[in-house]
């Protein structure tokens, strides 16, 4: 087990350089198995969702190469169609791979995807989809079998939730589709873009993405392409409110402002000053800082993957916050966790009422999941002394580099292999 010893108290102060988006990144190597064609990729983060991803594109017969910084994958000779279970369990955008297994061989076996427990995460949207364009699908007890007997056809797709992962799998699933596929009330997150982006730049024709309409014209070809990945907007609004959180200085580089309007609204509301310059962020939280109410919505609202993180950082302000969380009805059990540290915080249903206080306690405490694990790093930070954090591999699997980054600004994080 792989744990964080923590010596909080000190202020953030110095330059991190975000990388490369985790929930782009995914899809987006997803995207080479539809292309027979050499893809290189650059700005892929270190990760261990990015680690499994790779390990699964080869057990499917891909050649990847990792080498200075890029990642190429050739796709030519994928002759496999399951996704391994043990593989499947570790993360749950290893979903994504069915539409683009489908797409490009017709048929593929699955399982129910794993990852962070942080609710019901049912993949019914994503098979009813693939069942409106043509494809049977069978579930049986252990797995997921989908194919199709004929060419994937275009057709009309009404999504009852903007969903970020059914939106991504129909999209790979009729890339070479005969005809158009429309989705309607589509998922509009900058990773939906950065991934129709990236098809584009290899032939596909995809209109739409970031709006909810999205259109594909099915293709017959796909050719090679290099593609950037986009910065990680989860990445970023941490770095921000660990600043927030030890009144330090930060200089971010490498990120997208535009992508974390949000994020970034309620933070000035707390009283942080920011300023934006291209594609760097520049923030002095030397004072403290306000109370706030926070609803999740679907993107642009605020994103659901920041609120562990804000709620940590509410429970030292001054006053009183509530926070409602409306995506995932299980993704407050890093609650109990702070209130070892002596966070005063209520639950009731699907919403916190957090009281900020003067002081949090350093404590023992374990990582339940990946937003959790940060939310904790947050709280350990802001606390004056030794703090000990668990079962830290969640967290390992979104930020890539995370003690030494932290430790590059003025952080004391210990990763420790217990």
């Amino acid at each position: 087990m792989l744990k964080y010893i923590i010596e909080g108290g000190n202020k953030l102060n110095g330059e991190v350089k975000i990388s490369g988006s985790k929930n782009a990144s995914l899809p987006i190597l997803a995207a080479s198995i539809l292309n027979p064609n050499p893809v290189t990729f650059y700005n892929i983060p270190d990760i261990e969702d990015v680690n499994t991803t790779l390990k699964i594109l080869k057990i499917l017969g891909c050649k990847v190469v990792k080498k200075c910084g890029k990642i190429t994958i050739s796709c030519k000779k994928i002759n496999r169609c399951e996704i391994p279970r043990d593989l499947m369990n570790k993360s749950r955008s290893t979903v994504i791979l069915a539409g683009a297994i489908i797409g490009r061989l017709g048929q593929v076996t699955f399982s129910n995807p794993g990852g962070c427990n942080i609710g019901k995460r049912p993949i019914d949207l994503h098979l009813n989809a693939f069942r409106k364009m043509g494809i049977t699908v069978v579930e049986g007890k252990s797995d997921i079998k989908c194919y199709a007997l004929t060419k994937i056809h275009g057709t009309k797709i009404k999504l009852r939730f903007p969903s970020v992962g059914a939106t991504e799998n129909i999209i790979l699933a009729s890339v070479y589709s005969n005809g158009t596929t429309c989705i309607y009330n589509a998922a509009k997150e900058p990773e939906i873009v950065d991934l129709a982006n990236c098809l584009n730049q290899m032939g596909a024709n995809i209109k739409g993405a970031g709006t909810s309409r999205v259109i594909i014209r099915g293709v017959n070809k796909l050719h090679s392409c290099s593609y950037t990945v986009m910065p990680d907007r989860i990445e970023t609004g941490t770095f921000l409110c660990m600043c927030v959180a030890t009144n330090g200085r930060l200089h971010l580089k490498n990120t997208n402002a535009k992508n974390i309007v949000s994020i970034i609204l309620k933070l000035r509301e707390m009283g942080a000053k920011i300023s934006i310059k291209n594609d760097e962020i520049y923030i002095n939280a030397n004072n403290m800082f306000n109370s706030t109410n926070i609803v999740t919505r679907p993107y642009p609202g605020f994103p659901t993957d920041m609120q562990p993180i804000f709620a940590s950082l509410l429970t030292k302000a001054n006053g009183k916050s509530k926070i409602e969380e409306t995506i995932f009805e299980n993704r407050f059990g890093f609650c109990d966790e702070l209130k070892k540290m002596n966070a005063n915080i209520i639950k009731d249903g699907n919403t916190i009422e957090i009281t900020g206080v003067k002081n949090l306690k350093p404590c023992k405490v374990t990582c339940l999941d990946l937003r959790a694990g940060a939310a904790l790093v947050l709280a350990c930070l802001s606390t004056n002394g030794v703090s000990e954090i668990d079962n830290v591999e969640h967290i390992l699997r979104g930020y890539e580099k995370f003690d030494e980054k932290l430790n590059s600004i003025n952080a004391n994080v210990k990763l420790i292999n217990d």
